[in-house]
């Protein structure tokens, strides 16, 4: 919220932070043999090479499947699926236009933590208004592939 307020964006802050450390770490290092006291001690981090190896080969294999996924969803077979996509990213882009990266988080933790609790509280209610909403979604993708999707032409991809 104090980014929001004072129009600060955080990797600014987080910037700004680290020179300070920075600077205050430079001048007691290099300040110490003025003042008669001994220099901070500024431990070695070294990273172990085996997990960082292990994320990299489990982040390539996430990216492998990502990959795939959208090859098959931009492919054309399954129009559900590609203008659900569409729709869903369409979605996030007006979001996204309306509020800054931290906000989203904070309202994505929110909903995160309230929203299965709301669920349990309201679960036959809720039931019974998304098997409602779903036969109506069902109605009106049928008559939106019998006017449109079913007069786009194909061509066969596995004769080519």
């Amino acid at each position: 919220m104090l980014c929001d307020v004072l129009e600060y964006h955080f990797l600014t802050l987080v910037s700004h932070a680290l020179i300070t450390g920075l600077v205050i770490l430079f001048l007691w290092t290099n300040g110490s043999t003025f003042i008669k006291k001994s220099p901070p001690h500024i431990p070695d981090v070294v990273i172990p090479e085996k997990p960082v190896l292990e994320f990299v080969s489990d982040l390539r294999v996430e990216i492998n499947r990502a990959l795939s996924s959208l090859r098959e969803i931009a492919s054309g077979r399954d129009l559900k699926k590609f203008f659900t996509v569409i729709a869903v990213l369409w979605l996030v882009s007006i979001v996204g236009g309306y509020f800054n990266i931290l906000t989203l988080f904070y309202i994505i933790t929110i909903t995160v933590l309230t929203v299965p609790l709301v669920y349990e509280k309201y679960e036959d209610e809720i039931g019974s208004f998304t098997h409602k909403a779903e036969a109506e979604l069902k109605k009106q993708y049928a008559v939106f592939e019998a006017k449109v999707l079913s007069k786009i032409p194909r061509r066969d991809i596995k004769r080519e």
